[in-house]
């Protein structure tokens, strides 16, 4: 199913570890060169801004594949259009196919005919049901989950989990109000099964081809899960949705629900990630807490905000001043000491992988010297000479 040689893949996860490594200190810049040279990659750029800039010259590529068609096409006046955005879509997936033959992966240009094709799979449907939501966010989950799989490609993966959300949005809004009412709970039910099953194929995947889009989708369901219930989104997406006004001294309903979510959950966020050593879930339960926060602030301004952010600041500098104290000398596990490597559970043995892979040969341990001296011996002396 995917569109790389799994031997290219193979290399180019040992060149990203090789550049890891050196990151780290564990090998020389001589080394790293060596490895990128012996072992064959693909067409990849890693500068942000360059790729950014071929994506633009992709876009333009296929903007202008796709206006060469339509001048031909006008002749077909309403025809054309009805069917437009479908040829422009297999365009988008024929032009990821080459790209992918040529060995382009993560460089700019993919990225355009890739992200082109979903667009336009969305475009066309949008035309052909005549604007229905949910069949267009079907459609797109459906494009891009495929994009993922065939190439590895990590933003399909989060256009997969919008569209997929956005059709369990706009599939609620069938049932009417009541459909509207359960929202929440219907989301937070989506989000929390939706991690279990991220959470079960990660644990099981042989080849890690597919690890950061499984992450990426494990850590959407993360937030989905915390905002879905959160006191402010359900508050203004109930009067936005239902209509329904709160008035003074009047609140949503299951509102003590709503509050208690909202500050639990960013703490079972932090609980959990400190036991687990989860760097991802760590941030996020930070982001949680502050936008908890920012919740009850904004209905319930019980300080000025320069005081507020004062008082904030001194909890804040007091929290992370005794927990450098504490963790400032712990060599291992929860620790303040800076990581040579980011990874490092990902990455465990990886210098061994690195020379093996490279070299064919296993890295030799040198035994040390023994501090007692032995004579000669023939056979099965233990140090006896052979002459008297």
């Amino acid at each position: 199913m995917i569109a790389y040689d799994k031997k290219r893949l193979d290399d180019q996860i040992l060149v990203d570890e090789a550049d890891t490594l050196y990151k780290g200190g564990f090998i020389n810049n001589e080394q790293k060169k060596f490895i990128k040279k012996e072992l064959p990659v693909f067409k990849g750029q890693d500068n942000i801004l360059v790729r950014i800039g071929f994506f633009v010259l992709g876009s333009m590529l296929y903007s202008s594949i796709c206006g060469a068609i339509s001048i031909v096409g006008m002749n077909a006046e309403n025809a054309y259009f009805q069917i437009c955005c479908y040829i422009f879509a297999v365009v988008g997936f024929a032009g990821s196919e080459f790209l992918a033959k040529q060995n382009f992966y993560n460089h700019g240009l993919n990225d355009a005919f890739i992200l082109g094709a979903i667009l336009n799979v969305g475009f066309a449907i949008g035309i052909t049901t005549e604007g229905y939501e949910s069949v267009i966010a079907f459609f797109m989950a459906a494009a891009a989950i495929f994009m993922f799989i065939r190439y590895l490609h990590l933003l399909s993966m989060l256009v997969f989990c919008l569209a997929i959300t956005t059709f369990l949005f706009f599939q609620m809004f069938e049932f009417g109000d009541i459909g509207r009412a359960v929202l929440p709970f219907t989301a937070m039910i989506f989000a929390a099964v939706f991690y279990l099953l991220t959470t079960k194929l990660i644990s099981k995947l042989k080849k890690s081809y597919y690890y950061n889009g499984l992450l990426l989708a494990n850590s959407f369901c993360l937030i989905l899960f915390y905002l879905s219930c959160n006191y402010l989104v359900v508050r203004e997406l109930s009067e936005e949705l239902l209509g329904t006004e709160v008035k003074p001294g009047t609140d949503i309903p299951f509102a003590f629900f709503f509050y208690a979510f909202t500050f639990i959950v960013p703490v079972a966020y932090l609980v959990q990630a400190l036991r687990s050593k989860d760097r991802i879930m760590l941030w996020i339960s930070f982001l949680a807490i502050g936008f908890s926060i920012y919740t009850i602030r904004f209905y319930y301004a019980v300080l000025p905000i320069e005081v507020a952010l004062t008082l904030g600041g001194l909890v804040l500098f007091a929290i992370a001043y005794f927990s450098i104290r504490k963790l400032k000398e712990k060599e291992s596990g929860l620790t303040f000491k800076p990581d040579r490597i980011n990874h490092s559970d990902t990455l465990l043995n990886a210098e061994a992988l690195v020379v093996a892979s490279t070299f064919g040969m296993k890295p030799e341990v040198k035994p040390q010297g023994s501090p007692m001296e032995f004579g000669g011996g023939g056979f099965s002396g233990g140090g006896s000479g052979e002459s008297f």
